[in-house]
């Protein structure tokens, strides 16, 4: 399928930042993101919610905006822009629904918020108040801080946390579980 005009003309808006340009980019083509994100959910399994696909569509469009549009500086208009823009969605997507399955299969994310809303905690990457976690953080000592920090509040993966604080991948895990089991105990110093 061509590059059309229009969507040149869409594309050529954005990047020149006019007013309005990103507004009718997001109508033009959140149609494509959201059947993207439902067939690549339907083909891995995954049941989403209308909230996980409006945070799915959200990651796609600060992949977009990311780095002053990079992604669309990068189309060469080889195709169409839908289909350029299907492909890149869908690594978005797929890669945040393999973070996601991870984390809950290393029991991260799966843990339900009334476990942790007893006691008065509520650690949820998806659904987390910041300004409790900061709180509680420096109840920590500073090494269990700076995982939590980076894996629920910055959104970083345990490779990416690993690389930043130069600790061993597979202690990311039991750190954050640690984490949780302290505040969930109330067994919280200021000691590290």
């Amino acid at each position: 399928m061509p590059f059309v005009e229009v969507d040149r003309r869409i594309l050529d808006r954005c990047l020149r930042r006019q007013p309005g340009a990103w507004e009718e980019f997001v109508d033009r083509f959140i149609g494509v993101f959201i059947h993207v994100i439902r067939h690549t959910a339907h083909m891995r399994s995954v049941d989403l919610t209308p909230a996980d696909i409006e945070d799915l569509c959200s990651e796609v469009f600060l992949t977009l905006l990311k780095n002053d549009f990079a992604v669309l500086r990068h189309f060469k208009g080889k195709s169409s822009l839908a289909t350029y823009l299907s492909v890149v969605s869908r690594r978005v997507v797929v890669k945040s629904m393999t973070q996601r399955r991870k984390s809950e299969a290393l029991g991260h994310t799966s843990v339900h918020p009334s476990a942790l809303r007893s006691s008065g905690v509520e650690l949820s990457p998806q659904a987390v108040d910041q300004e409790e976690v900061r709180a509680l953080m420096n109840q920590l000592p500073p090494s269990e801080a700076a995982v939590i920090k980076l894996f629920y509040l910055d959104g970083l993966s345990y490779q990416e946390i690993s690389k930043q604080l130069g600790i061993a991948e597979n202690s990311i895990g039991p750190t954050l579980h640690r984490a949780k089991e302290r505040l969930r105990q109330g067994k919280v110093s200021s000691a590290g």
